[in-house]
């Protein structure tokens, strides 16, 4: 590994350990055992650093939470949908209860995108195309874009608000069964309130 990877690696460590902000320089020179000149030399300074970091960060994340939702799903979606919606999140909320260090990126990436145009968009672009994974894992939305794009960000939605919710209260954060249960009673109870 040379010391671009090297420092990638010791960036993104202290990018979970101690958040954007409380990074120095020196803080990832230590984590990667490289010096203070390889950060500007391959990077020009220590924010470009953090935000290539963030960004190969959000990147594993995005292929974490992919296999998530792919992992065991059938090739022809059958049964009902409420089932393999329930066995589809249990996948990803167990994956994301696994990973701490894919929530914290994830949340991390959020918090810095309105400031750091890099992030921005490198999340947004990965934000096309999530939403149209996800809405596929659930739904044969044909040549219908409109359709692709308004359910995948619902499902985008759920899945960084999950996301978040474990981030901050993890014991109180749902569960895969919890979300299908919320949406059985809100599709159930839509006519009597």
């Amino acid at each position: 590994m040379g010391h671009r990877e090297e420092l990638l690696a010791g960036a993104q460590e202290c990018l979970h350990d101690k958040g954007w902000g409380r990074t120095s320089a020196r803080d990832v020179v230590a984590a990667s055992g490289t010096n203070l000149a390889s950060i500007g030399y391959h990077f020009g300074s220590k924010d470009a650093l953090l935000a290539a970091a963030l960004v190969a960060s959000t990147a594993e994340c995005a292929e974490a939470v992919d296999q998530a939702l792919t992992d065991d799903a059938p090739a022809t979606p059958a049964g009902d949908p409420l089932d393999r919606f329930e066995r589809t999140w249990e996948r990803v909320v167990e994956r994301v209860a696994r990973d701490e260090r894919m929530t914290t990126a994830t949340v991390e990436a959020l918090a810095q995108a309105p400031r750091v145009p890099q992030v921005r968009s490198a999340l947004a672009a990965a934000a096309d195309l999530t939403r149209e994974d996800l809405a596929l894992t659930f739904h044969a939305t044909g040549d219908d874009e409109e359709r692709t794009r308004v359910l995948g960000a619902f499902y985008q939605s759920l899945l960084l608000g999950t996301l978040v919710q474990w981030a901050v209260d993890p014991a109180g954060a749902p569960t895969g069964r919890d979300l299908a249960e919320a949406l059985r009673v809100i599709v159930t109870d839509s006519g009597s309130s």
